[in-house]
């Protein structure tokens, strides 16, 4: 038993690698594009807010670590999504190699994720500390604790789409996306829980993501305690989506034949 938990520990260690090596040849460079994507993320919204008037942060505070704990924690779910439901169902091609199987893959995929998603945080923020100004974070392990808690909440939403995409390739990809883009919006980033008015927050309190970002302004903040947002309904979310996308692998895995993508 330790040898087979030894070999799956490494299995899933060498399909991590390469899936962070497999969209650049140069893995620094696939880590860097990451940073600039957070980097045109935080720029983009920053340029919104400027246009639309609004210079200074809602919350005491600095106005970059404002946008930062929206952006950083909205990358972290929207990616582990779209590579958790993308990593490949039981029967794609790498299934053909003996010691390989769902979970592997789905691991390596929700791990490769939040390296690079741990990795463009810590680089953008050092950058920012040495370079522009002095960052001051109230409870950094807790707000790395609500990228945690935002990163596995994604993986199991995409683990559902995984589970879905063997019946209806092309349908399950298209909600992959039209739910990454509602969280756009819905995830709340560009918004203070404490500041809205109870019809507008009844729009975006079903979004683990909107709590979850709220939180995450509360540990940052001294100056900020969250009244309209709570840790418990993402946590529970989460566990409820995770064992609704293990009975939808589960049961994928059972019945899934490669003649259904041979009918297509």
């Amino acid at each position: 038993m330790v040898e087979a938990a030894f070999t799956t520990l490494a299995l899933i260690y060498h399909v991590t690698v390469n899936n962070l090596r497999k969209g650049q040849r140069n893995a620094i460079v696939g880590l860097m594009m990451t940073v600039v994507q957070a980097v045109a993320m935080i720029l983009g919204f920053y340029l919104i807010y400027f246009i639309i008037g609004v210079r200074y942060s809602p919350i005491r505070g600095d106005f970059i670590v404002y946008i930062m704990t929206g952006i950083f924690m909205f990358m972290a779910f929207s990616q582990a999504i779209g590579a958790v439901s993308g990593s490949g169902g039981p029967n794609s091609q790498i299934m053909k190699h003996g010691p390989m199987n769902t979970a592997v893959v789905i691991s390596a995929a929700a791990l490769a994720s939040l390296y690079k998603q741990t990795f463009a945080a810590f680089v953008v923020m050092t950058a920012y500390n040495y370079f522009v100004e002095p960052i001051h974070i109230e409870d950094p392990l807790a707000c790395y604790a609500m990228l945690l808690l935002s990163w596995f909440c994604g993986c199991c939403i995409g683990l559902i789409f995984l589970s879905l995409r063997p019946w209806w390739p092309q349908g399950a990809q298209v909600l992959t996306m039209f739910f990454q883009r509602v969280n756009m919006v819905f995830s709340g980033k560009m918004f203070v829980a404490n500041t809205m008015s109870p019809a507008l927050l009844h729009a975006f309190s079903w979004n683990p993501l909107f709590h979850i970002i709220d939180q995450t302004r509360g540990y940052a903040f001294i100056n900020y305690a969250p009244r309209n947002s709570n840790l418990e309904y993402p946590v529970y979310t989460t566990l409820a989506l995770l064992m609704i996308g293990l009975m939808g692998e589960f049961v994928t895995r059972k019945a899934v034949s490669v003649s259904w993508s041979a009918g297509r």
